[in-house]
């Protein structure tokens, strides 16, 4: 009887150490966090900043050329971004626009971007890519953050990355989602039409 406990102990602990093993492939598939800073050095102020998941990673060298900060992490969902900008809040490091391509991975909600307006306040503002799923196909984010550009006009801007890269399948790798170089090329072309937002207005003539 006691060999027989042993040998369901036993199995039991095989069994549990086999569905591990995904779980943490998973999160070191994730890789770590990088960063690259601008080439470029903005007129005045700070250089915008660029956060996005794993299908920003090819585009890192092509975005710090046009100027921009750029912080990629693969499986990034909102929630570590908003992170950011709230430590960047804290830090007093925030640029005047800060452009946010996640969605990938994980959903974008209305709620989510209401909190990065908070976190960036009145006066900064907020770029929204629209995301291609995994898979290679364009869900209900695509259309949240089209929706959040048309109700926080003056404050969101869409870099509607799913119509502009429809039907360019050279852009990306097989799964439809990350980038080829040429794809890359093109992310950032997408991001230079946010830059006349990176700097604050003049003030007022007195």
């Amino acid at each position: 009887m006691r060999r027989a406990t042993r040998h369901l102990w036993l199995l039991a602990l095989l069994a549990a150490l086999v569905l591990a093993v995904p779980a943490a492939d998973a999160q070191a598939g994730c890789g770590g966090v990088r960063y690259m800073p601008a080439k470029k050095k903005p007129k005045h102020g700070r250089a915008p900043l660029a956060i996005g998941d794993s299908t920003m990673l090819l585009a890192m060298d092509n975005l710090a050329k046009i100027g921009f900060n750029v912080n990629a992490h693969g499986c990034r969902g909102m929630d570590e971004g908003l992170a950011i900008l709230r430590k960047r809040g804290h830090d007093g490091t925030l640029p005047h626009l800060v452009v946010m391509a996640l969605g990938t991975d994980f959903s974008v909600k209305r709620s989510q971007i209401k909190r990065a307006l908070r976190y960036l306040g009145p006066d900064r503002v907020l770029g929204l890519v629209t995301p291609w799923e995994l898979g290679g196909h364009a869900g209900s984010d695509a259309k949240t953050v089209r929706k959040a550009g048309k109700t926080w006009k003056d404050r969101v801007k869409v870099l509607d990355w799913v119509k502009v890269s429809r039907g360019h399948g050279s852009w990306f790798q097989p799964d439809g989602c990350h980038l080829t170089q040429a794809g890359a090329r093109a992310f950032a072309r997408l991001f230079k039409k946010a830059l006349p937002y990176a700097q604050p207005p003049p003030p007022p003539a007195a």
